[in-house]
């Protein structure tokens, strides 16, 4: 197989990944970092151990970032969705709703979940405080935005819906439930977990949603 995912099904990130890859139906292995022979190989590639990470075999490219992963195989795996724009300044739209939905929904949401795994001693209830109020504050920008749209750019499924699914998904189970306060939001939500590409990245993850913090 030319191209090699380093990942877990439950990491939110992979399944920015995830999703681009199924969106084209390009075709990967996945490596899972559960086993120690690949996590001993990411080591030696990308000693941070930060994932996922693409590896093509053909190239000999090592790609790490969700974001520039996408970029990478919009580049050279494109496909029937594409998920950046040709145009220039809708391509940085998508960039900027891509970080937008990383930095603001994303970033805040994993803070809670790896506070909850924390010993007691080492918790951080201000950090969490923070991030409970960033997220709520982007999530409110989202009310408005999301509006009268199907996907984050309107009708095109973009880069921007892969980064939303995960950060939308997860806040939601663990930071933020938001179906009663954000109901545009929460039907975007829907529309992007009924998307073959994200459905399918989350039945995968299933048999490990146990291991989420209660």
């Amino acid at each position: 197989m030319t191209l090699e995912l380093y990942m877990h099904p439950l990491s939110s990130y992979t399944h920015k990944v995830l999703i681009a890859l199924y969106e084209n139906a390009t075709q990967f292995e996945a490596k899972l970092l559960s086993d120690k022979a690949v996590a001993a190989e990411l080591k030696a590639r990308w000693p941070v151990m930060r994932f996922p990470a693409l590896y093509d075999r053909a190239r000999d490219w090592f790609v790490p970032e969700a974001s520039i992963i996408i970029e990478y195989l919009t580049q050279h795996y494109p496909g029937h969705t594409k998920l950046i724009p040709g145009d220039l300044d809708l391509a940085r739209q998508v960039r900027l709703r891509d970080r937008f939905f990383d930095n603001y929904l994303h970033t805040p949401m994993q803070k809670v979940a790896f506070d909850a795994r924390r010993p007691q001693s080492a918790r951080d209830p201000y950090g969490i405080n923070e991030a409970r109020e960033l997220y709520r504050t982007a999530l409110d920008m989202v009310e408005q935005e999301i509006d009268g749209k199907t996907w984050a750019m309107g009708d095109a499924f973009t880069m921007a819906d892969c980064a939303a699914a995960p950060a939308l998904y997860y806040g939601d189970r663990l930071l933020l439930p938001f179906r009663k306060t954000h109901p545009k939001s929460a039907a975007y939500l829907d529309r992007l977990m009924a998307r073959p590409s994200y459905a399918r990245a989350l039945k995968e993850a299933e048999p490990f949603f146990h291991l989420l913090p209660k």
